[in-house]
This record gives C-alpha cells, structure tokens and sequence, in this order.
C-alpha cells in the first residue's frame, strides 16, 4: 500500500539552469478565497511573515504573533513611485511620552470599579494609588506594578505635558494590552479591543484625534480587564519621523491567489504592470527544501501601452525581523561570502534558544538579504528613501550600524535597476540562520537544511540561486498536486481550503536530525501554551502527512517513543508534550491526557504500519504500544473526568468521544498485531474493540443520534474519532451510527460551520473536516466544506487561519497559525488509501 500512496507524490528532483519561465508568475489556478492572512515569506515557527489584509498595501507585514515584520515593496517607472506592499505611511517613531520598555512612567491606579466620569480630566482621583509602568504579570516586559489577577480590572490615569511644538508632529498613541482594553485621551474614547492581547497597537492621531490634545497638562486614561492567564498594560504618545514621501503612489492590486507553495499578486502600477511571487520551497519529500530558511521572492514587470519604460523594483526589510521586542538593540552589517554581498542584522544580546513558550519571536541569529539579482544596501530609511527617490538608485550605505531605539532602526535595502524594459522578470532571496534552532533531549540541533552545521547560510543561498529554475518548476509541479486533489477529493473550494493552507501546516514546524540519525518533525503549539510536539497536535494534522509523506509523520512520533523508551517518562500512557518550544527536554503541560495521547499515538502508529506492510517501526517499541493499549482497555469504555484534547470545552466525565478514541486505539493495537503474525494478539484485542464499540452503541444512544457523555441525554458532540473505523473497514460500530451522526449533524449546523458540541457555538475546523470524512458521498462531505470556505473567507480575524471560532460570528475564540489544520486533508487522505486498497 506504501509504494501505492508514494508513488503519487514523488516529484521530479532534478534541478535546471533554465532561465526564468513566465509560467513562474502564473498561478496553476487563479483562487477566490479570500486567506485569513496570507502566507509570504515562512519557513518555521520563527521566521513567518504574513499579510492579514485584503491588499497587500493595506498595513505592514506582520508575524503570526501580530507583531510589525516590515517588509516594503517599491516600484519606480519613469519617475514615479508606487507603494505595492507595506503600509501607506512608514512609521519610525520617536517617543514625546515614553512608555515602560524605555522609561518606568508613574501614574494613579486603582483595581476597584471607579465612580462614572473616572477618564476626565477634571476627575477626583483621590484614594488611587501611584504605580510604575507597565502594569502586568511577572515575566511580561518592563512590568513594574504586578497585575495578573483571573477576572479583575485595572484602571490607569496617565497626566502627560504636550507642548505647542509636538501638536505639530505627525502623532501616533501606542498601546499594549492584555486582555480587554479601552482607552482615553482628556475623557474621549479612542481605542476598545475584544478580549486579545497585543503588543505595539499604533492609533494614527490625526484630525479629529490629534485635536483631542491640547499644549500642556493631558489626561489619558485606560481600563483593561484581565480574564485569565497574563495581564498587562501599558502606553504612551509618540512622533513619526520616518521620510514619507506624499507623491508615493499606491499600485492598484488587480489580483491576488495562494496556492500550496506560492503567493501571486498583480499590480498595476501606471504605465507598466507588476507581477509579484512568493515562493517558500517546502517540497514534502525533499527534506533539504521543505527546511530551508531561504525564500524567493520574484517579480516581473509587463508594459500595458507597448512602450518601454524606466523602472527600478526595490524590496526593503527591517532590523524588526530579528527582534522579539522593538526595544532591543540591534547589529546591522554587511558581509562578503564567494564574492556576493549580504546584509545581516540581529539583536546584540543573541540569547540563542534563550526564550520559550508562545506569542514571541526570535532574537537570536540573523536574517540576511543578498545582493543576487541586485543592488543592497544598509543605511538609514530616510537616507536610503531619498535616494531612490530621486532617481532609483542606493546610497552608498555603511558597512555597520549598532541600534539601539526603535525610531533610528536602520533598512536593508534591495534595488533591481531593470532600466528602459518592456516586460522583464528576475528574484531576490532572503533567508534567516537562526545559527541553533532547537534543544532535544539537552543537545542543540540546526534545522536539517544544515546538515549538523556541514551547509552554511551562505551555501544555502548559493544553492537556490543555482538551482531557482527548478525549483520554482518543481513548486508550481506541488501545487498542481495539492489543487488536483482537493478537486477529487470534493470542489475546487476544497482545493482552495488545502491550497491556502499547505505553508501554514508546514511553518508551524522545525524539520532536524539528532544525533542518532533520527529525522525528527516538531510542531510549536502556536497561540496555545507554545509547547512543543504536542501529541494532540500531532493527531489532529496527519492527514496531510499520511496522504503525502508519512515519514514526516513517523519523525513527530519517534521522539515520543523514545521519551517513554529512556524510562524519562514511566507512566502507562504518552506523554502529551515534550517541553515549551524551542527546548523539548520533557513535558512542561500541567495536566496529563491518558486517554487522548495514548489513543492518539497507537491509532497512528497502526495506520503507519499499515501504509507500511510491516511491523518495522514500531517493533521498538511494541512493549510501551501494549502497556498504552492495555491502559485504553481498562480506562476507555466510559472514561473518567480526565483532559482531553478538547479541554478548553469544559472536562466532563464519560465522554462518548473519547470513549471512540479508546476504542480505536485498541483495535490499533490488534491491527498491529495481526501484520506482525501475532493472531492470537490480534484476535485478543479486536474482540476487546468490538466488544467496547457494542457497549457504547448501547449507553451513547440518544434516539436519533448519540450522546456527548453517557450519562447526559439529549446532548450530542462531533464523533470524528470515529473516522478510522471507516479507513480501515473494520465495521466495529454498526453501518448506520456514523451515517445517523451525520445526519444530526447536518440539522446543527451554523452559517460558518458544525459547533463542536452542543455546548457552545464555536467549533474546532480540522474536528469539522474529520467528521466531514465519515460522510457516504461526496455531496454530503461538500456540506461540510462550504460553511468552511466561507467562514475563512468572510471572517474578521485577519490571523493565520484559526481553527477555534465561532460559527455564528465567525470570529476567532482562539488559538491561530496552529498546524491542526492538516487534518483538513482527512478526505485527500482517506481516497487515497481507498484507492490504494482497491487496487490490491
């Protein structure tokens, strides 16, 4: 079966040095869904750019995190300038009224409910207490006043000086919250958020804001309310002093399509169009490209009046993409390698894998941008602006720049000078070394793209310069594959679904090998509690990988094994993490999942062994395989209140899908056996499975459909545990429960989606798409697709797609940029294997 499913997704791997093919900036199709965010430059959990806009021009580029990772895009033609990325106006702001993380600002609090008129300026603070900023919890920047209480409020008034002079600058108030937030200049509401937390929020005090503001004393007040987990608050005013020139341009975005491995848009700006591509080289089966830290970035420009015309193409970057906080210092320089030229920044401090844990960025190592194709030069952003202003051209720059404040962060910039063209194309690179990428087991590792450090950034480089033609064949050769068979699979909005989402699956990861020769694949839980190799997110993302590449999917279960193999870990069932990202030494989760990790591991293992033909992989460790599905046989009919997977939903006892996943593990287990000709084994726990499954027919029942928990009637929850006892034809539950299932819930149904249970209105979508894969036929799984494709494409949460949201508003709950969304692909994989069956 192995050799069946492969041999669909091998690609050619030769690699040409033709030159550029115009089909490089045709998408195979054009696509109508409108991304969440949309991929740009990705490579890892660290080095990920996106656009949560509509227009590429419509704001700067951000990390998944929401933090600023400017990246500007520039075209001169005959003179003129057009903006096609980046925000309207640069911003390289200079404090008036600094905030924490550059001076510990005093101001009153209080965290009782004040009397109404609290934000004006002529209110009565008396009994208020003074504090220092920030206001937070332990561990959050520049926190001087420690707040972190569940479900309290803090209120913040803040006496600032403005003089006559600043009211003349072009003013911006910059906040940061944690979690509900509003805020006040002299008793005006400004600002309100919903229940997030973000760092740096920029308000434009322009107009009617700025004249809230008067020269002298000012008020700015602010409430937020922590519901639970960190608290924080902070903010000032300040002055932009970027160069901003107002005869720029905006290039009109004509269209924009993602597909797996690339981004397309077109401009046009005046007299000339301009095609731009992102191109992230993660080719599944080639280990040394779907790690690589380097990215393309191709452009081509077409005269639309069939005359030549003077153009420029510029690409800027900012020393933000190496930072965790606008605040660090930072080195910028440049360097020579085998006569190319490279600009280079980081921070200073360099604490290589120093951080942990979600929502941060890296600090650590260096992103770089070549002069391949191109002019680079480093120097200020006003400098550099002026220049290629006036007449496409860099400055001479410097050699290095040490930075220490946000509002003289230098650029690295990037011109193509194609001169007088009627169409012409080319590419940039850049990339990012983060010199040591992950800690497992106490041993540093660099991503597998080095080689154990034998491949330097540069070499890395050199080889997808050399090798560009290729390899942006072989890319859009993938992206035909991932489209192709979403259309099989269901409709082209299924294609457009697993297209938008292939680089997002795929970023969310760290491809090494340790020092045994493992070929080891960690997730990072984004936006969760960033721990690393979650096993529920491990279970929930196969899809993608047992259709594609299942040795991707061995290499996030092999260090899981071997954690429970060294004796590290000695419980009877899996552990569910391996340390917070980017250090996996051992699980820092708080509360163990006995029945969802060991469930989730063995039903995987068995698949694998089964695409396999052979017991090879888990041979090892069969005796941990047999202690787990011993666990699941004594723990898994009706289970106790213990976290699964779905624990944000509440902990009930005797959940009826967990139950399924017991279940289903054991009949793993048995399935395993018999290909290792262990009958009696097998026949020993398959009966074990089917008596389990019979029992729960019985106690889930509730007239037209089965239960959340057994003991709870007339509720009811998503069964897509229940999806492998479709895959493997094993029949343990009778023909028409997952048939009633899906009837149910297709009467439960909301505009953006299937909730997750009946509890609550929000749902999780990779649980949707397994469920969606127990329907009879295609008309029915197309059901399930359509509220999807709407809900990204309609949804107001410009993040990397979330995959727990509301299915009435269609707005986040939480959780983004995660890699479950590979089970999108459970219907690709399941006719995959149902044709692989077949065809025996």
């Amino acid at each position: 079966m192995r050799k069946i499913l492969m041999s669909i997704t091998v690609l050619a791997a030769s690699v040409s040095a033709l030159a550029q093919s115009p089909e490089t900036f045709k998408p195979y199709r054009q696509t109508a869904l409108r991304m969440p965010s949309v991929p740009l430059v990705v490579s890892d959990p660290y080095f990920s750019i996106w656009s949560p806009y509509d227009k590429l021009t419509d704001g700067e580029t951000r990390h998944w995190t929401d933090d600023e990772k400017p990246l500007e895009g520039l075209l001169r033609v005959d003179g003129k300038v057009y903006r096609f990325m980046g925000a309207k106006e640069k911003t390289l702001l200079e404090s008036i009224v600094p905030m924490a993380t550059e001076e510990p600002w005093a101001g009153l609090y209080t965290r009782t409910t004040p009397s109404d008129g609290w934000e004006k300026p002529d209110f009565d603070a008396k009994g208020w207490k003074e504090g220092k900023a920030a206001w937070g919890s332990d561990g959050l920047p520049a926190v001087n006043t420690r707040w972190s209480a569940t479900n309290s409020d803090l209120f913040v008034r803040r006496t600032v000086d403005i003089k006559a002079a600043d009211l003349q600058e072009d003013l911006y108030l910059v906040y940061s919250h944690d979690d509900v937030f509003e805020i006040f200049i002299n008793g005006t509401k400004v600002a309100t958020t919903g229940e997030t937390w973000r760092e740096g929020v920029k308000l434009h005090l322009d107009g009617e804001l700025k004249g809230l503001l008067k020269p002298g004393k000012n008020v700015i007040a602010a409430h937020c309310h922590n519901t639970t987990g960190g608290a924080y608050t902070d903010f000032g005013v300040f002055k932009n002093v970027a160069l901003n020139n107002e005869n720029v341009i905006t290039a009109q975005q004509k269209s924009v399509s993602v597909l797996a491995t690339n981004t397309y848009y077109t401009f046009a700006c005046g007299p000339v169009e301009l095609d731009v591509v992102f191109t992230a080289p993660m080719l599944i089966n080639d280990y040394d490209l779907l790690s690589s830290p380097v990215n393309y970035i191709s452009y081509q420009v077409r005269s639309v009046d069939n005359k030549v015309h003077d153009v420029q193409f510029y690409l800027g970057a900012s020393t933000f993409l190496a930072v965790n906080k606008t605040n660090q210092p930072t080195i910028s320089s440049t360097v020579i390698n085998k006569g190319v030229k490279y600009l280079k920044t980081g921070t200073i401090e360099q604490p290589i894998l120093a951080k942990t844990g979600d929502g941060i960025c890296i600090d650590w190592g260096y992103f770089y941008l070549p002069n391949i194709n191109g002019e680079v030069c480093l120097d200020s952003d006003n400098d550099i602006k002026a220049s290629f202003f006036s007449d496409g051209t860099l400055p001479q720059g410097k050699t290095e720049i040490v930075n220490r404040k946000p509002s003289t962060s230098p650029t690295l910039a990037y011109v193509h000078d194609f001169g007088k063209v009627a169409q012409a194309s080319s590419y940039a690179l850049l990339g990012y070394d983060e010199i040591e990428d992950i800690e497992y087991f106490y041993n540093r590792y660099k991503g597998y793209w080095a080689h154990n450090g034998s491949v330097t950034i540069f070499d890395q480089f050199d080889k997808l310069n050399r090798a560009y033609s290729g390899i942006m064949e072989r890319c859009r050769a993938f992206d035909k594959m991932i489209y192709d068979d979403g259309v099989a699979a269901g409709n082209v909005k299924y294609a457009e679904i697993l297209s938008g989402s292939y680089r997002h699956v795929i970023a969310a990861h760290k491809l090494f090998e340790d020092k045994d020769g493992n070929l080891l694949f960690f997730s990072k839980e984004n936006n969760s509690n960033g721990c690393v190799n979650t096993v529920d997110l491990t279970y929930p993302e196969a899809p993608l990988f047992l259709a594609y590449n299942p040795e991707l999917q061995k290499a996030m279960m092999t260090s899981i094994f071997d954690y429970s193999l060294s004796g590290r870990w000695t419980k009877p069932f899996a552990a569910h993490d391996l340390g917070q990202y980017p250090r996996a030494n051992n699980q820092v989760y708080g509360g163990d999942m006995p029945l969802e990790e060991a469930g989730n591991m063995i039903t995987l293992a068995a698949m694998l062994t089964k695409i396999d033909g052979n017991t090879t992989y888990v041979n090892k460790y069969w005796d941990i395989l047999k202690t787990w599905a011993d666990y699941l046989v004594e723990n898994g009919q009706d289970p106790a209140n213990q976290l699964c997977t779905d624990d944000f939903a509440g902990h009930w006892a005797h959940n009826a899908n967990l139950s399924i996943k017991a279940i289903m593990g054991v009949a793993g287990f048995a399935e395993m056996a018999r290909i290792k000709g262990d009958a009696a084994t097998a026949d020993k726990y398959l009966k074990t499975a089917k008596d389990m499954a019979v029992k729960w027919e019985q106690t889930a029942r509730d007239g037209d459909h089965y239960r959340l928990a057994f003991d709870r009637e007339n509720t009811w929850s998503q069964k897509y545990n229940m999806v492998w006892d479709k895959l493997w034809n094993l029949n343990l539950f009778p023909s028409n429960v997952m048939q009633k299932e899906i009837k149910y819930y297709l009467g439960k149904q909301n505009k953006y989606g299937l909730p997750l249970d009946c509890r609550k209105d929000y749902t999780k979508n990779d649980w949707i798409m397994w469920t969606a894969a127990m329907s009879h036929d295609n008309k029915t799984f197309l059901k399930f697709v359509d509220p999807l494709w709407k809900y990204m494409n309609e949804t107001e949460s410009r993040v990397p797609t979330s995959d727990w949201y509301d299915t009435k508003t269609g707005l986040m709950v939480g959780f983004k940029a995660r890699s479950v969304i590979g089970g999108f692909w459970m219907k690709v994989f399941a006719d995959k294997l149902a044709n692989a069956n077949g065809s025996k």
